[in-house]
């Protein structure tokens, strides 16, 4: 794919401009490190000491479950181990001995938040916690979770094990594009007869009971850690990630930062997928090129905030030019500060 590194400004053009501006409500919640994003768009809607790194207790097994997912194959079975079954803190209570599949495995690890569950997913994928461990932090470092680093699978107290709620977040946008964690993390009761489980699961995470939309994603606590809780609610079809950490009143306060970010921001449709949003000459050759969004653009946008768009091109685009080709960007902005970027398609016209 060819990169043009020379870009110059096309197009400028403003989308929202209200006449007159709401001051924003404040927020101040009850919590050591909070944040919402968007989960496709990755921007942050609200957040307090978000970058501060601490312990994350439970919600580990949210990367937990992106690495079994990844490595992991669903219908193997795993034998518990007594290291598994003899493990403190909350467990499903598997015994020693007994064969669960690994898809079994993931429900006992996110709706019982079972640390049983955890070492023998752990054991059974890379043989023991601590090359399974690695294999955490190899995935963090790859999608770009840097200020993370994780020693268990199960979130209990180490030293070296920890996060920041932005990162938590982050993981948690990652994960939700995935099918089979949004099918397990959205689950509020799973009978062992659906698909063939030693036993039932409830799920404990209260939230999903509390705000509507609310389909995930993990509660945990342990003494240093405090109560955590990720959560995802999807409001007017977009997935909202809400990360509270070292919070005691935990539910309380993600519904706070649920009902400000329901009353200070509005998606709206930025460009929509296929719309020519860039028309120019190529430099040899004749013809023209026409820049395409490759997918809908929705924003959520601050209702007392100024909006923008901005197509960035080659100076020298230069044929031949292969369909579908990434060439140029777009972006989006807010008061002048970028904060959001997607590439543009290609799409060569002869004369």
């Amino acid at each position: 794919m060819k990169i043009y590194r020379s870009i110059v400004l096309a197009l400028i053009v403003c989308i929202l401009t209200p006449a007159t501006f709401a001051k924003a409500d404040k927020l101040n919640l009850n919590a050591r490190c909070a944040i919402a994003i968007d989960s496709n768009t990755k921007m942050i809607l609200y957040e307090k000491n978000a970058d501060m790194i601490v312990p994350m207790a439970s919600t580990t097994k949210i990367m937990t479950s992106l690495v079994a997912i990844k490595y992991g194959n669903l219908d193997k079975k795993f034998t518990i181990s007594k290291k598994a079954a003899s493990i403190r803190g909350s467990k499903v209570g598997y015994k020693a001995g007994e064969e669960i599949t690994l898809r079994e495995l993931l429900y006992g690890l996110m709706l019982r938040s079972g640390n049983d569950a955890a070492i023998c997913i752990a054991e059974g994928i890379a043989g023991n916690t601590e090359k399974f461990a690695d294999l955490m932090n190899e995935y963090a470092y790859k999608i770009g979770a840097f200020n993370s680093h994780f020693q268990t699978p199960h979130g209990l107290d180490k030293d070296l094990h920890y996060c920041t709620a932005y990162d938590l977040a982050f993981i948690t946008s990652v994960a939700k594009e995935n099918k089979v964690f949004n099918d397990i993390v959205s689950s509020k009761d799973v009978g062992s007869g659906q698909y063939g489980f030693t036993r039932s699961y409830h799920n404990i995470n209260k939230i999903l009971y509390q705000i509507p939309g609310a389909d995930g994603v993990k509660t945990g606590y342990t003494g240093n850690a405090g109560k955590c809780l990720v959560s995802s609610v999807k409001m007017n079809g977009h997935d909202v990630i809400f990360v509270v950490l070292n919070c005691t009143p935990r539910w309380k306060e993600t519904k706070r930062m649920y009902e400000y970010v329901k009353k200070n921001y509005e998606y709206k449709k930025m460009v929509s997928k296929g719309d020519v949003v860039y028309s120019g000459n190529v430099l040899n050759g004749g013809g023209k090129v026409k820049l395409l969004a490759p997918s809908d653009i929705y924003i959520p946008c601050s209702k007392n905030k100024i909006y923008s768009k901005k197509v960035i091109v080659s100076k020298d685009i230069k044929s031949p030019i292969l369909n579908n080709n990434m060439i140029g960007r777009i972006e989006i902005y807010c008061d002048n500060q970028c904060i959001y970027k997607n590439y543009l398609l290609g799409s060569f016209i002869t004369k």
